[in-house]
């Protein structure tokens, strides 16, 4: 039986792969190529250069559909970062769904925040938002004191995350 299991893995991978239409393939495929890029970005480069391409806008008005955009994306980004051969964090993720967002017009903001742990480690964590909507990594937020966004926004803003970052 366990050589079964291991073989149906596979199989139902493909299955699922084939069962998808040409713009959910192109979708994975392009979030494939920026997790790739975002994680080769944070190891060779320093964080100023990662910052530097954080914070720009789009230079073009928000899509019609922005809400069903950032629902492909974040469904795209979590199912290639599950299959990556390295371990995809939130600041992969975060920053892919930077790209493929901003290459349809979606404004998001990086949010960059930190705790301590169990252990008094610190431990940083990367969400990303678009006006109110949470795109990704927006889960158990109140536990993250917010360091810094990219680009800036001012105090007061609403895009801090359902939890409230303190």
């Amino acid at each position: 039986m366990g050589d079964r299991a291991m073989s149906a893995a596979p199989r139902s991978l493909a299955a699922r792969w084939r069962r998808l239409n040409w713009r959910d393939r192109a979708l994975l495929g392009e979030a494939l190529l920026t997790v790739t890029l975002a994680r080769l970005a944070i190891v060779l480069l320093p964080f100023r250069h990662v910052a530097r391409i954080s914070a720009t806008w789009p230079t073009r008005p928000p899509p019609a559909d922005a809400r069903e955009q950032i629902i492909r994306a974040r469904w795209a980004i979590r199912a290639v970062a599950r299959r990556m051969p390295f371990r995809a964090m939130c600041l992969e993720q975060g920053l892919s769904a930077r790209v493929i967002l901003h290459r349809r017009g979606v404004p998001t903001t990086l949010y960059y925040g930190v705790m301590k742990d169990e252990q008094g480690q610190l431990m940083a964590h990367l969400w990303v938002r678009s006006d109110a909507i949470d795109v990704i990594g927006t889960e158990d937020l109140a536990r993250f004191t917010l360091l810094a966004t990219f680009p800036p926004v001012g105090p007061g803003s609403p895009a801090l995350g359902s939890g409230g970052a303190r």
